[in-house]
């Protein structure tokens, strides 16, 4: 059915276009066009049709996301902003130019709150048009995630050799493996997406096809995909890749391997061991991280220092944030004069203390309420009488790139966002759509 390949579809331009968060406008903006149409016929099938109680949590938690974001953007009076944390320079702007307090939003970026909101957009169109349209295979978007990271670590390997017109931004990690993405660290974000998927595949075409030459011809393929990311994550060589590497893998054996009770609790234990093992390896070692550790060289430039001042900031503005968008006009404030130069930080390379500062204790809340829903879900999975492989693995993917976010931003990228709402609806419990016969011929069928 034609209907069904939607998101896989779109899912798969998102990968190859949208690898960017501050650069490919224009293939951004393609995308962002795309998704109006999704999101319009999304919006027409819930006027006519009450959405079902399995979709209204991830349908109530969208809905408030583009509250708080539509909320920061009202204009209010003088007197309520001007009472606001953090807002005094902004007066201050004023009262120098000689000018009266105008009405301002609560954001102190609008344009770039609205462009916020427009770039979310792919992300948007993606999860409403597998909860709402059922316009979907879940094989289907498996197979658009590993199709396209395979491409991204050939398009990588091309660009770690010297060729730089294998590069698809202008601003990107000349010299490392970034595949479709402009920064390594989300191209090694998909990578790691790619392991639980690659195992729900493996597992739904084995229960297909049981027989034995089907089973080694599957394994066999399974297995040098693997491989293929296993040599992309290598050639990357992005520490939040390699380190999240093991936590990973080991917790898609964990979900998709057949062990017993006592096999598993053992594993379990070493799987954790081995990861904060992995982590403070990374962390102490000899690697160029620049979070921990004293930092000699463009300290201006690293973690350590965007951290402590994000962190700063975020204090300022507490409890109503300094608005969606706004981080690097906030973050410029914070910068000490001897440290200004052509380069600039474009995000806090934590995506988490990057919504504490723009939206305050309202962004963290919604977090925590997603938190809350992702969990209750995780545990409905895993308790399935049938166990859904690809919720499995959507799983264990959102999971990998809120872990991620801690020290990056892959969420603001439109592939990566994509992705994850992706994930999300297939963690909702959705089935694909069926047409009105086809269900009552399966019900015959099945005497159901």
């Amino acid at each position: 059915m034609i209907r069904h390949s939607v998101v896989p579809t779109y899912l798969f331009a998102c990968l190859l276009l949208g690898g960017a968060s501050a650069a490919g406008f224009i293939a951004n903006l393609i995308l962002q066009i795309s998704a109006l149409p999704l999101i319009g016929w999304a919006l027409w099938q819930m006027l006519q049709k009450r959405p079902s109680t399995a979709i209204r949590a991830p349908l109530g938690l969208l809905a408030l996301l583009i509250a708080v974001a539509l909320v920061q953007l009202v204009p209010l009076p003088p007197a309520l902003w001007t009472m606001l944390p953090g807002r005094s320079p902004v007066i201050e702007g004023y009262r120098l130019l000689g000018l009266a307090i105008p009405w301002l939003p609560l954001t102190l970026a609008p344009a770039a709150a609205i462009a916020s909101l427009l770039w979310l957009l792919p992300a948007f169109a993606t999860l409403l048009a597998i909860i709402v349209l059922g316009a979907f295979r879940a094989r289907g978007i498996a197979m658009a995630i590993i199709a396209v990271t395979i491409a991204s670590v050939a398009l990588g390997a091309l660009q770690i050799i010297g060729s730089n017109s294998a590069y698809l931004y202008q601003i990107t990690n000349y010299g490392a493996a970034v595949g479709f993405f402009a920064n390594a660290n989300h191209n090694a974000t998909l990578l790691l997406v790619c392991v639980p998927f690659l195992a729900a595949l493996q597992t739904t075409l084995l229960n297909r096809n049981p027989s034995p030459r089907s089973a080694s011809a599957i394994r066999l393929i399974i297995a040098a995909a693997y491989m293929v990311v296993l040599v992309g994550l290598l050639i990357n060589a992005s520490l939040a890749g390699i380190g999240l590497c093991v936590p990973v893998v080991l917790a898609t054996w964990l979900t998709f391997g057949l062990h017993g009770t006592a096999v598993r609790r053992g594993v379990t234990i070493a799987a954790a061991v081995m990861s904060v093992a992995t982590l403070v390896i990374i962390t102490v070692g000899p690697f160029g991280n620049n979070l921990f550790g004293e930092q000699r060289e463009h300290v201006e430039l690293t973690r350590q220092t965007s951290f402590a001042l994000t962190w700063r900031a975020a204090y300022d503005y507490f409890p109503f944030g300094s608005g969606i968008g706004s981080f690097q006009s906030i973050y410029h404030t914070q910068e000490s004069l001897s440290s200004v130069g052509t380069t600039y930080m474009n995000h806090a390379h934590n995506d988490w203390l990057e919504l504490l500062l723009e939206t305050g204790v309202v962004g963290i809340a919604l977090a925590i309420l997603f938190l809350a829903w992702w969990g209750i879900r995780f545990r409905a999975i895993l308790r399935a009488d049938e166990r859904d492989p690809f919720a499995l693995a959507a799983s264990i993917a959102t999971a990998t790139i809120l872990l991620h976010s801690l020290v990056d931003y892959p969420l603001r990228t439109a592939a990566l966002s994509a992705v994850f709402a992706a994930c999300v609806g297939l963690m909702s419990g959705v089935r694909p759509y069926v047409h009105r016969g086809q269900t009552r011929s399966m019900a015959r069928h099945f005497k159901i």
